[in-house]
């Protein structure tokens, strides 16, 4: 499968799971939102790496591969990578939790998980900075093809 229609599918994919967090967000379910929102960011980091042809391993956290490919980005995106990486981080390490809670401790999710932190919007931050470059990178792509084409 091309790259272009993985990475923009992953985006659109992330734009929905954002579109679930405020839902859930709204309904009071905290720990939805904390999920939704990991879903988002691991799809739009996935997005990013795509788009300059980097593989990734199959986990949920994947912002240590992006801080190692940071050279294959704009230097925009570059100042951004540190950030994202840590979101990343940040909200896999809830995955679970927000799912499961932590049985060991006799939590469930819902005890876990407030409104503050459903309400950090740290993946519509992620969002934002990925979908910029993402489109930037095909609209610049297609014009260079473009220009390519003009030129022979």
């Amino acid at each position: 499968m091309r790259t272009d229609i993985m990475a923009k599918d992953y985006l659109k994919r992330a734009r929905s799971r954002l579109i679930d967090a405020e839902s859930a967000l709204n309904r009071g379910d905290y720990p939805e939102t904390v999920r939704y929102s990991q879903e988002s960011v691991e799809l739009l980091l996935k997005a990013c790496l795509r788009t300059v042809a980097v593989e990734y391993p199959k986990v949920h956290d994947v912002g240590d591969v992006l801080k190692v490919s940071r050279h294959k980005f704009p230097e925009w995106l570059r100042e951004e990578i540190d950030k994202l990486a840590e979101i990343s981080h940040e909200l896999s390490e809830k995955r679970a939790p927000s799912m499961y809670g932590i049985e060991v401790m006799g939590k469930t999710p819902s005890q876990l998980f407030d409104r503050r932190e459903a309400e950090e919007e740290k993946a519509k931050y992620t969002y934002e900075v990925v979908s910029r470059f993402i489109e930037e990178f095909y609209s610049t792509d297609s014009s260079e093809k473009q220009e390519g084409r003009r030129k022979v």
